[in-house]
């Protein structure tokens, strides 16, 4: 990330200058993609001021702080960054959870293929609650664990508008 440094009414010393560079690149553990920051810092009379702006795609942070001196404005912004940060990063995860608390992982390698993985939360219930939830949230298949034989099936809806359920077996010998 390229962070450019400005100061108004103070010389940056070679030691605030890594000091700031430190706190905002910090920033990067939340998101890869951070492209550049700003830091602004000045002094008027008795109060030191810090001003944080982080550019990522789509989205721009930005913190101000005041403190009595330098070093602690800075620490004030960079938490303020953080915690602007963590939770933008929170509402990202969340955007990624389906209505049934299913969680969709980004697209990966799963043996030669690349695929989409769902997961889903399994509880022990019947086919006919399966199809409820199937059709409430407008599916068309569900997962679920058969509350009587305690396995996981499918149940999907066919093309004349009737429902199947795969079943898991045991091959013989094995």
């Amino acid at each position: 990330m390229e962070i450019q440094l400005t100061a108004k009414q103070l010389k940056v010393t070679s030691a605030l200058h890594d000091y700031v560079h430190e706190k905002m690149e910090k920033a990067q553990k939340y998101f890869d993609h951070l492209v550049w920051g700003q830091a602004f810092l000045s002094v008027e009379k008795r109060s030191h001021n810090a001003e944080f702006v982080i550019h990522a795609p789509r989205q721009t942070f930005r913190a101000l702080a005041t403190a009595a001196d330098l070093y602690s404005a800075i620490d004030l912004a960079s938490d303020k960054i953080d915690v602007q940060l963590k939770k933008h990063k929170e509402r990202l995860k969340d955007r990624h959870k389906g209505k049934d608390g299913s969680v969709l992982v980004p697209s990966e390698e799963v043996g030669a293929i690349k695929a989409s993985v769902i997961k889903l939360p399994v509880k022990p219930i019947t086919p006919e609650e399966a199809v409820a939830e199937m059709e409430s949230l407008g599916q068309a298949f569900r997962l679920f664990q058969d509350k009587a034989s305690h396995q996981i099936h499918v149940i999907y809806r066919r093309g004349d508008e009737t429902y199947g359920i795969l079943q898991p077996i045991k091959k013989a010998g094995r």
